[in-house]
């Protein structure tokens, strides 16, 4: 229910609220479309993604700014869980497991997920997708459309075929207008993040996006109408069904294939799902609190919560997975967006388009909409952003690489499985090295000092250290930093002890006040 203060909320900022829901509709349809290109998918799936993501995840959601559809982070997925799994409306069986397993997710509580994952693994996953979208976007952006002449893994079988394969493709096919097209929609897209572009009020009123799509669909008018060799061909223009009033929106939805229920691919494709939708929302909604005007924090298990509804009924309706989506959120909050209100009726906006400009939606090149992924995948995986990592040092660095690799010869859930792997190695050998110090105060006077927690894996480190300690020598154990002390090493110590009498080698302790039971252990 909503209580009197959100109501006031929503009554103070509703012209600022409309207003902005009319941008982020526009910022929407492209990326809905685009995304769906990139997937795989009916290009009308990703409409009806952007549909449910505005008018019911914003219902559920805690978050009053975040808007939720169709994500670039998940079409890699997307894609190969498609060609798994063999048809659209399989898939879509996945997708509603998907909603259900977030929807549990939200209940245990799983909202903290995020802070579990390294950060350079996170980043290393929207690099890799961004290379990923990159490479599966450039056919499309030279006008070639038909690519059962590709391979079809998370990449092509390898990153070498795949490139023999996208060289074959540029010569052969290459289509004049749709590498203008693309070529100009680049540099406009880039040119629309410059400062003396993007702070304007034209940027505001006009996206990016918004301004390649209608360039596309100008350049395709005039063309047509001049009955010009050049121009572009039906295969290369967005296709979608045709809708006649509501009755006719709902009888072309696609309904998921509850007969492949029996295929163990299914459930594997659902778990991949819930998981990289739910760092995705998580990693958004996060950032989104970042740039929140009035600083409010969304609760993360809601918003699983929210999402899992979501996802169950995209995928019930024919519509890809959904997730909280930070390039629409920030479009949202640059243009005044405040409450919840901006999301919602970005929804509405998509479904009266759906149902009364949907013609005039096939006028859109696919070359205008790679091009707009073309520029999703460069932000994602940005030089800057290696320099940047490669800066930081070998423990964030090669996780970060290890995990690109892993992801692009692999896939999404193996590829962040091994980048895990990798930087817990990192984390290990930083403690393994930290956590016991060997100091030489003097002339056969030695300290060994242990810190923080002190397990077994760091007991082939302290009988390294004892051992290089001399005969003859003085040495005192300090314990008073460490926090915790497991029982192998409290024997390893124990047992040097007993033996260093031997060596003539004198060993004190120095114990934390509250520790008079080790006290009397090594006190013997």
């Amino acid at each position: 229910m909503i209580n009197q203060a959100e109501l006031s909320t929503y009554k103070e900022n509703f012209k600022t609220d409309f207003r902005a829901s009319i941008v982020v509709f526009l910022v929407a349809v492209p990326l809905c479309l685009g995304i769906a290109l990139a997937s795989g998918a009916p290009l009308f799936s990703g409409l009806i993604a952007g549909i449910i993501g505005g008018t019911i995840v914003s219902l559920f959601s805690g978050s009053q700014i975040s808007v939720s559809g169709p994500a670039a982070g998940l079409a890699v997925v997307v894609f190969e869980a498609i060609r798994t799994l063999g048809s659209f409306d399989s898939f879509l069986v996945a997708v509603v497991l998907a909603g259900l397993i977030q929807i549990l997710m939200g209940y245990m509580k799983a909202g903290t997920i995020g802070a579990f994952f390294p950060s350079n693994v996170i980043k290393a996953m929207l690099t890799a997708i961004g290379l990923i979208l990159i490479m599966k976007q450039i056919p499309y952006a030279i006008g070639y459309t038909d690519l059962s002449e590709m391979t079809h893994n998370s990449v092509c079988d390898n990153l070498g075929t795949c490139a023999t394969d996208m060289v074959a493709i540029f010569m052969n096919h290459l289509t004049p207008v749709s590498v203008v097209i693309s070529i100009i929609s680049l540099v406009i897209l880039f040119l629309w993040e410059k400062p003396f572009i993007k702070n304007s009020v034209v940027a505001k009123i006009m996206p990016g996006a918004l301004v390649v799509v209608v360039l596309g669909i100008i350049v395709e008018v005039i063309l047509a109408t001049i009955k010009s060799p050049f121009a572009i061909d039906k295969s290369q223009l967005v296709s979608l069904p045709s809708i006649h009033g509501i009755e006719g929106f709902f009888d072309i939805l696609t309904t998921p294939d509850w007969s492949t229920l029996a295929n163990p691919h299914i459930y594997i494709a659902a778990v991949t799902i819930a998981i990289i939708a739910s760092l995705e929302t998580l990693l958004s909604l996060e950032a989104a609190d970042k740039i929140d005007p009035l600083k409010r924090i969304a609760p993360t298990n809601k918003e699983l919560k929210a999402q899992g509804i979501g996802n169950t009924i995209s995928g019930l309706v024919g519509g890809l997975p959904i997730t909280a989506v930070i390039v629409r959120t920030s479009a949202n909050v640059y243009n005044g967006g405040k409450t919840k209100i901006s999301a919602f009726f970005h929804g509405i906006w998509l479904m009266l388009s759906v149902l009364f400009l949907i013609d005039y939606l096939g006028y859109i090149p696919l070359a205008s909409l790679a091009a707009i992924l073309l520029f999703v995948g460069y932000k994602l995986a940005s030089p800057k952003l290696f320099m940047e990592v490669w800066k930081q040092g070998p423990s964030q660095s090669i996780p970060f690489i290890a995990t690109i690799v892993a992801i692009l010869f692999t896939d999404l859930l193996i590829g962040i499985s091994i980048g895990v792997a990798v930087a817990i190695f990192f984390i290990i050998r930083s403690n393994y090295h930290q956590a016991i110090t060997l100091k030489k105060d003097g002339d056969l006077q030695y300290t060994v000092l242990l810190q923080k927690n002190v397990n077994f894996l760091n007991k082939s480190l302290l009988r390294e250290s004892l051992a290089k300690i001399e005969n003859n020598s003085s040495v005192v154990i300090d314990y008073s930093q460490a926090e915790f002390i497991e029982h192998d090493i409290m024997e390893t110590i124990e047992d040097y002890i007993l033996t260093s009498k031997s060596k003539n080698i004198k060993v004190e302790t120095k114990l934390p006040e509250e520790s008079k039971d080790l006290e009397a252990i090594y006190g013997k």
